[in-house]
């Protein structure tokens, strides 16, 4: 495999399976990925898609059955250690230890990661400051709301400062204030990372990651940029059009024809809405190959209708969702 030099994480036909026989099971099916610095990737998928077996690779708890995966040139299996050396990784549940005071557990994770004596003050200050923890350092773990837990967890994942991340579900449990404060978090640490995000929450993905990687029954159905990823899934440009009949009565279904009949236009749907049933207006969804807004505007004046509304249509992260996983 050719790998980009600008990669981060290079993942190549992964597959793992489990079991034997008839019993086996197929949790990837052949993924390949590859991840720029800098990027923060939103991770999705459905119960049993595959994430989990995917990070679990890339941790290196687990060997893939097939193909490779690289953290920063580093291959998981071949060399182990070096990939997990550029890797900081935070489970759902981080792990941690109550009783400890914060400063001694970052201390302690320092000489896990073999940091030098020397270098472990100035490590456990910086990371401090990147997750707004310099207030807490002397509390005990066990005293510290969810919120700040997290930000330990945050902290120990980048205490050796590792050029990729990996976080699961880090918001889980947290209240809108706390979830607000990790999400920043992210952003910011994200700017000097290659930041993998899994998660449930879509609104999360929205207004944290700038790619969507989407998993359905261990293959990739989605790999886009946040902003583009329901046209791109959809396959084409997404318009909302809104008519009313003005100087010539038409029915719904001849409408419906005109607008399907535009170049460029690969689907119509008509979408049913208690206000076109007061004032029999009629709004379409229309899936095109290009932005047909013009047509659709002199399709209007034509046909002596009144335009009420045209708009390109963003699905919502939801709707792409579950478009692909169902």
């Amino acid at each position: 495999m050719v790998m980009n030099p600008q990669s981060m994480i290079d993942v190549h036909d992964l597959k793992r399976g489990f079991g034997r026989g008839r019993s086996r099971f197929e949790a990837l099916r052949g993924i390949s990925f590859h991840l720029g610095a800098g990027e923060i990737v939103g991770f999705l998928g459905p119960n049993g898609a595959g994430k989990s077996t995917t990070m679990r690779i890339l941790t290196g708890f687990i060997p893939p059955s097939s193909g490779t995966a690289r953290i920063a040139g580093f291959d998981v299996v071949e060399s182990s250690l070096e990939a997990r050396a550029k890797l900081g990784y935070l489970p759902e549940s981080a792990p941690s230890y109550g009783e400890m005071r914060v400063t001694d557990y970052l201390a302690f994770i320092a000489r896990v990661r073999g940091l030098a004596a020397a270098e472990r003050e100035a490590a456990i200050e910086r990371a401090a400051v990147e997750c707004d923890l310099s207030d807490r350092l002397y509390q005990a773990i066990g005293t510290l709301s969810k919120g700040y837990k997290q930000r330990v967890g945050l902290a120990a994942a980048i205490l050796h400062q590792p050029p990729v991340l990996i976080l699961d579900e880090p918001t889980s449990g947290l209240d809108p204030n706390q979830i607000a404060v990790i999400r920043d978090l992210i952003r910011r640490i994200g700017e000097k990372r290659t930041v993998i995000l899994s998660t449930h929450i879509m609104q999360e993905v929205q207004a944290v990651c700038d790619r969507v990687l989407i998993l359905n029954q261990g293959q990739l159905v989605a790999d886009a940029p946040t902003e583009r990823l329901a046209e791109e899934t959809a396959g084409g440009t997404l318009i909302r059009a809104t008519y009313a009949c003005g100087r010539v009565r038409l029915a719904v279904e001849a409408v419906a024809d005109l607008v399907a009949a535009v170049p460029g236009v690969q689907r119509t749907t008509r979408r049913a809405t208690e206000q076109g049933d007061a004032d029999g207006s009629m709004s379409f969804d229309i899936l095109a190959s290009r932005d047909v807004r013009p047509e659709l505007f002199t399709l209007a004046v034509d046909a002596g209708l009144v335009l009420i509304e045209l708009g390109r249509e963003k699905s919502s992260l939801d709707e792409v969702f579950r478009r692909l996983t169902v």
